[in-house]
C-alpha cells in the first residue's frame, strides 16, 4: 500500500525510496520495502519447480510437476476420501491479489473441508465479530485516524505494524498529529511498545485481560450515565443487554485482575466518553488470546455506545474501489461460522476454515478423516502456528506435500514437490485486502517492474494449472470447472480487476473507474476521506447493528473463570508474550542481510524484579520453557515489559536442518512458537492464543 519508486540499470535495481506524490504513503518506506531488492536477487530463491529426492532436490519441468502434483494428490483422496487432503494458505496470500482470486478455485476444486490458513492464529475474531454485529466478515471498522481526537490502543503497536487491520502508513507521525492538534494518545500493553513510547499514557494490563477492562470501562460509562449512541440509537438492537453484562464487571472488582487501578480505568471511561470524537482500536494482542472473540466484539461495543461509529474521528467503514463487501451482498460471500467442526477436538470453521490449531493433530490422530496430504502457499506454519515442533514432527510423516513458495524453508522441507512463482516485483499488484482496511480510499495499480525469465509462471498460473488438473466430479461438472479455469487463465487477474473496477462503487461514468486511469495515475488516486455509509452498507437481514450477539453473550460468562484464577495466581510462573519488530515482522523476513544486520534482536525480554529473583544477568543464555515445549534465548533486562511478564519475538527458529536459508541459519533465532500450546485456543471462535502462555525461565547451562 505504500508507493515505492525503483530505479533500475541495466535490470539490476540500483535504488529503492519512497514515494512523494503517493497521496496515501506521502513518502513513507519501511525496511521491508528496501528488501524487495534482496528478495528478487535471493540466491536461495527458487527458480524452477523441485521435486524432493533422497535428502536434496531436483529441477523438473513445469508441466511434470503439475502432473506429479495432480497425481499425488489424487491418489491420496481415492485411499482415503476427498478430506484427507488439507490446504494451508500463509499470510502473504494478501498481498497478491492474483493468488487472492485463483487460488480459491483450486481450493474448491479439492472439495476438501480440511481448510487452513493464517486468519486463525491472527485476525479471526475481528472478522467473526465483524459477521456477527455488521453481517460481512469484512465490515471491520477502521480508525479515522487523521481526525480522531482521542485514541485508545489495546494490544496493538501500529508505529511497527503500519496498521494491520488499519492500514495507515506512517502511524508515527500521524500519532503526533493527534497530539498536535490538542487530541490525546492512550496504550494499555503488557509491553511498552514503540507506540506506547508516543502516547500520552501507558498502563500495563495483565495478557488476556482486554475484556475485563472493556467491561470495566462499560459498566462506568452506564453507571454514569456517559452512554450516548447519536445517530445510532436507531440502527442498534441489544443495548439492555450490554448494561446487564456490564454490570458484574466494576473497575474495583477487575482492578487486581488488569494490574491496573479502579481510578484510572473510570478515568480512561470518561476521558474516551468526553472526547469530541474518539476510538477504540484493538489488534493482535486482543485476538490472539483465551477471550479473543469477546476482546474484539467489546472493542466495537465501546465504539458503538459512546457515538463513535461511523463518524469522522471514530470508527468507519471504506468504500473501496474494488468493493469486496459488496460484492458479498450480491453473490453470498459475506461468511459463515460453525457450518461444520474438526475431527478430532470439534472446533468451528468460520469461512470455510478450520482453526489451524488443529492441523497437527488432525494429520497425527489416527482414524476415519485422518489428514494423509497438504498443500501450502505462501506460508511457513511450522514457524507461526502453535506448538510448531509438534506441526514439524506431523508434516514428516504425510504421504504426499505440494508447496507453491520461493523457499526450502522449515515448513517446505517436508514436501515432495515445490512450486516457485515469480516475484514481486515480477508481476503486476493491485491491494485487493488492504484498501478494505484502509484509513483513507485510494486506489493504485503497480504494473510489473521487470519482465519475468519465460520459463517462471505467476502463482495464478501455477492455481491455474492445478485447478484444471484437479477439477472432479461428473463428467459435466469436471468440464464446466475446465472451461471455467480456461476462461479465467484468458482474462488473468489483470482481466479481472478491470471488471471488478468497471463495476464497483467508484463510478466516473457510466463505465465506471477504469484500470486505465489508474494506470495514466502511477502514483495512486485519492478517492478521500472515509465517509458515514450506515445504515445502507450494513449487510445483517434486519439492517441494524447486533450489538450483543447470542453466542458472544454466551461467551462472557468464561471470564468469570479468568477473575478467578487471577486471585489463584501466585505460583511463580510467568506468561509469555509475543513481540514484532519493524525489521522483523515475519519469519520470510529473514533471510535479508541488511534486515537481520545489528544487534541480536531474539531475546527474551524480562522485568529487572524477574531477572533478580532467578539471579539472571543481562545477556546470559535462559532456557524457556512452556507445557509443550523449551528454547534457549540470550535475556535483556528491561522494564519494558510489566512484571510477571517475558516477551519473545515472532518468526524465529531457523536452526532446523534441511532449511535452504543462509542468511536466516546464520540468525536462527529461537521459535516462540516451540512455546506456544496448540491445545490453547479461544473457545468461541477457535483462533489460536498466544498470549500469557505460563513459562518457567532459568538460566541455561553454560549461559
Amino acid at each position: 500500500m505504500c508507493g515505492v519508486v525503483i530505479e533500475t540499470d541495466a535490470g539490476v535495481i540500483s535504488s529503492i525510496r519512497g514515494d512523494k506524490e503517493d497521496p496515501f504513503s506521502r513518502g513513507h518506506i519501511c525496511p521491508k520495502a528496501a528488501a524487495l531488492k534482496d528478495l528478487h536477487e535471493d540466491p536461495d530463491r527458487l527458480r524452477r519447480p523441485v521435486r524432493r529426492d533422497g535428502a536434496g532436490w531436483k529441477e523438473i519441468g513445469w508441466d511434470e510437476a503439475f502432473d506429479e502434483v495432480a497425481r499425488g494428490l489424487r491418489a491420496v483422496q481415492r485411499a482415503h476420501g476427498r478430506s484427507a487432503v488439507a490446504v494451508y494458505q500463509g499470510n502473504p496470500t494478501v498481498h497478491n491479489y492474483g493468488t487472492m482470486l485463483f487460488a480459491p478455485p483450486f481450493v474448491r476444486s479439492l472439495r476438501t473441508k480440511s481448510r487452513f490458513s493464517a486468519t486463525s492464529v491472527d485476525q479471526l475474531p475481528h472478522m467473526l465479530a465483524a459477521l456477527l454485529m455488521f453481517g460481512h466478515q469484512l465490515m471491520i471498522p477502521v480508525p479515522d485516524l487523521d481526525r480522531t481526537g482521542y485514541l485508545l490502543v489495546l494490544g496493538a503497536n501500529p508505529v511497527v505494524s503500519n496498521g494491520s487491520l488499519m492500514t495507515a502508513p506512517d502511524v508515527a507521525h500521524r500519532i503526533e498529529a493527534i497530539r498536535a492538534r490538542g487530541g490525546k494518545v492512550v496504550v494499555l500493553d503488557p509491553r511498552r511498545t514503540e507506540t506506547a513510547a508516543l502516547a500520552d499514557e501507558h498502563h500495563f494490563i495483565r495478557p488476556g485481560a482486554d475484556a475485563l477492562f472493556l467491561l470495566a470501562v462499560l459498566h462506568t460509562l452506564f453507571e454514569e450515565g456517559r452512554v450516548k449512541l447519536d445517530r445510532a440509537r436507531d440502527l442498534t438492537t441489544g443495548l439492555a443487554t450490554i448494561r446487564e453484562l456490564a454490570q458484574p464487571f466494576p473497575p474495583e472488582r477487575v482492578a487486581a485482575a488488569l494490574g491496573i487501578d479502579a481510578a484510572t480505568v473510570r478515568g480512561l471511561a470518561r476521558g474516551f466518553a468526553s472526547a469530541e470524537s474518539a476510538v477504540c482500536y484493538g489488534r493482535f494482542g486482543v485476538s490472539t488470546q483465551d477471550h479473543g472473540a469477546v476482546t474484539c466484539w467489546l472493542v466495537n461495543v465501546l465504539n458503538v455506545v459512546t457515538g463513535n461509529l461511523d463518524r469522522p474521528g471514530g470508527a468507519m467503514f471504506t468504500l473501496p474501489a474494488v468493493d469486496v463487501v459488496g460484492a458479498g451482498r450480491r453473490f453470498g460471500g459475506a461468511g459463515h461460522f460453525g457450518a461444520w467442526k474438526s475431527r478430532v477436538r470439534g472446533l468451528p470453521e468460520f469461512g470455510g476454515e478450520l482453526p489451524v490449531a488443529a492441523l497437527a493433530e488432525e494429520i497425527d490422530t489416527p482414524g476415519a478423516g485422518q489428514i494423509h496430504a497438504l498443500v501450502t502457499s505462501a506460508g511457513n506454519p511450522v514457524l507461526s502456528t502453535p506448538n510448531g515442533a509438534r506441526l514439524d514432527r506431523a508434516l514428516a510423516g504425510l504421504d504426499f506435500m505440494v508447496s507453491v513458495d520461493f523457499y526450502v524453508n522449515e515448513t517446505t522441507r517436508h514436501a515432495h514437490v515445490i512450486l516457485p512463482p515469480t516475484g514481486p516485483l515480477e508481476h503486476d499488484h493491485y491491494d485487493l485486502a488492504f484498501h478494505v482496511l484502509a484509513i483513507r480510499n485510494t486506489a493504485k495499480y503497480s504494473p510489473p517492474l521487470v519482465e519475468r525469465p519465460a520459463d517462471a509462471r505467476h502463482d495464478w498460473e501455477i492455481f491455474n494449472a492445478l485447478t484444471r488438473r484437479m477439477s472432479g466430479g461428473t463428467r459435466p461438472q469436471r468440464l464446466q470447472a475446465q472451461v471455467q479455469a480456461a476462461v479465467l487463465g484468458k482474462m488473468g487477474p489483470r482481466g479481472l480487476l478491470d471488471l471488478a473496477l468497471r463495476f464497483g462503487p467508484r463510478r466516473k461514468d457510466r463505465e465506471g473507474l477504469r484500470l486505465r486511469d489508474l494506470e495514466a495515475a502511477p502514483h495512486g488516486i485519492d478517492l478521500g476521506a472515509l465517509e458515514p455509509c450506515l445504515p445502507a452498507r450494513l449487510q445483517t437481514k434486519d439492517g441494524k447493528i447486533a450489538l450483543a450477539p447470542a453466542a458472544l453473550v454466551a461467551d462472557v460468562r468464561r471470564l468469570e473463570e479468568k477473575l478467578a484464577a487471577a486471585a489463584q495466581a501466585g505460583d511463580g510462573a510467568l506468561e509469555l508474550i509475543g513481540r514484532r519488530e519493524l525489521r522483523s515482522n515475519n519469519s520470510w523476513m529473514h533471510n535479508s542481510q541488511r534486515l537481520v544486520k545489528g544487534p541480536v534482536r531474539c531475546t527474551l525480554l524480562m522485568h529487572p524484579a524477574d531477572a533478580a529473583a532467578r539471579r539472571l544477568a543481562d545477556g546470559g543464555l535462559v532456557r524457556i520453557t512452556s507445557r509443550v515445549g523449551a528454547v534457549t534465548a540470550p535475556v535483556k533486562i528491561s522494564d519494558e515489559v510489566m512484571p510477571g511478564v517475558v516477551s519473545l519475538p515472532h518468526g524465529w527458529g531457523h536452526g532446523r536442518a534441511g532449511v535452504r536459508l543462509a542468511v536466516a541459519a546464520a540468525h536462527p533465532g529461537a521459535s516462540i512458537n516451540d512455546l506456544t500450546d496448540d491445545q490453547r485456543v479461544d473457545a468461541m471462535s477457535g483462533n489460536a492464543s498466544f498470549s500469557g502462555v505460563r513459562v518457567t525461565v532459568e538460566a541455561a547451562a553454560g549461559g
